[in-house]
């Protein structure tokens, strides 16, 4: 088998969407073409913004066979597994941490593939292909962000020197339950009657919630929502990482995995919630509302993206990151890890010990919410 091409693309414009999405196909909405390509040509994602796209490829011919997101970050925001107090750390000590390369899907903790290949593709051979973009020396480190616990296995036997760091997520996963009354009955009696109230709660403020998928979801529905996105930024003094232009890109070119959950006070929209759907697994990611009321994040960004996986057959509801308030409405911890190549050897003896310390920590919390979930099964 001919050598693979490895290839860095400034731009994911520089590969055609049907070559990058017959690799990746159309069960994880954040790495097909459509997604990415909104993030850069909106200018969420550019030099501009510290991200620089160099997505790496590899070819066999003129045949993309492989692909992998990939960034020159400048700082390290929009990415969730906070490095801030490494990079301080080496800079104190008279080195650069930034640029550094990272694989990840920009302001997307979505645990998810990250590397696609083609079928005929050895995986070990690309991987160390892969890796030679990084061990060049032009960057402090390599970071790889949320990917899927068979990837990180993949990664860590072609490159053994990769750092693993672990950290948690909470999901909701279908086992078996039906519609959600049959979700409610497996909860305990404590959990399933707060829940009922939390719902009650909301229908006797007058609001009222209406889930829109794809093309339902109209210009001004798209528009309110992106008000409400804004509001909870600005809350935290800081716009939204993303802007108007990328969510009406997004919509117009990826319809069909987008869900947005509106909420409505005497049939006007008053809140939103707008996730993302693969094949089996629907994403919660952006939520916003102009009201102040009881239980309504909890209705909108949990209870109707329930319904809707047991409405649509979906498995899995991962609902963003942090948030042990999600713990209490049947969201389990979940394990993750992300993989990091730090090139000078002082700082990498140092993050090692780092990330063998929080371990500890990590797999503490882990067992403490396992026996805290309000499942009757697992009681």
């Amino acid at each position: 088998m001919s050598r693979l091409r490895l290839t860095e693309l400034p731009a994911i414009e520089a590969v055609a969407a049907a070559s990058w999405n017959a690799l990746v196909g159309d069960d994880h909405p954040f790495l097909r073409h459509e997604f990415l390509h909104a993030l850069e040509a909106s200018g969420a994602v550019s030099p501009a913004t510290g991200w620089t796209p160099r997505h790496l490829t590899l070819w066999r011919g003129e045949t993309l066979v492989g692909l992998l997101p990939h960034y020159h970050k400048q700082h390290s925001f929009g990415e969730y597994v906070f490095d801030w107090a490494w990079a301080e750390a080496w800079e104190q000590a008279g080195g650069r941490y930034y640029p550094k390369g990272l694989s990840a899907i920009p302001f997307t903790p979505a645990p998810g593939p990250r590397l696609a290949l083609a079928a005929d593709v050895d995986p070990l051979a690309a991987r160390r292909r892969l890796a030679e973009a990084w061990e060049a020396g032009e960057l402090s480190s390599w970071h790889l962000l949320f990917a899927e616990p068979a990837e990180v296995a993949a990664w860590r036997a072609a490159c053994p020197e990769l750092i693993p760091r672990h950290g948690v997520q909470f999901q909701w996963h279908d086992r078996g339950y039906g519609d959600f009354a049959g979700f409610l009955g497996a909860l305990t009696s404590k959990r399933r009657k707060a829940i009922r109230r939390e719902r009650r709660r909301v229908a006797e403020q007058g609001l009222t919630l209406h889930r829109l998928e794809g093309e339902a979801i109209g210009d001004a529905d798209l528009a309110h929502f992106f008000r409400c996105y804004q509001l909870t930024y600005l809350e935290r003094g800081r716009p939204g990482y993303l802007n108007a232009d990328f969510f009406a890109r997004l919509r117009r070119t990826l319809p069909e995995a987008l869900l947005l959950v509106q909420a409505r006070l005497d049939g006007k929209p008053v809140a939103a919630a707008l996730c993302l759907q693969g094949r089996r697994t629907l994403y919660g990611r952006y939520w916003g509302s102009e009201v102040l009321a009881d239980g309504l994040h909890f209705e909108a960004c949990y209870y109707q993206g329930i319904e809707h996986c047991l409405a649509r057959g979906l498995s899995r509801f991962d609902p963003g990151t942090q948030g042990e308030h999600k713990l209490a409405r049947g969201f389990a911890p979940c394990r993750l890890t992300s993989l990091h190549h730090i090139a000078d050897p002082r700082l990498r003896a140092g993050v090692a010990r780092f990330c063998a310390e929080e371990r500890d920590h990590v797999e503490a919390y882990v067992a403490a919410t396992q026996a805290a979930l309000p499942l009757r099964a697992m009681s």
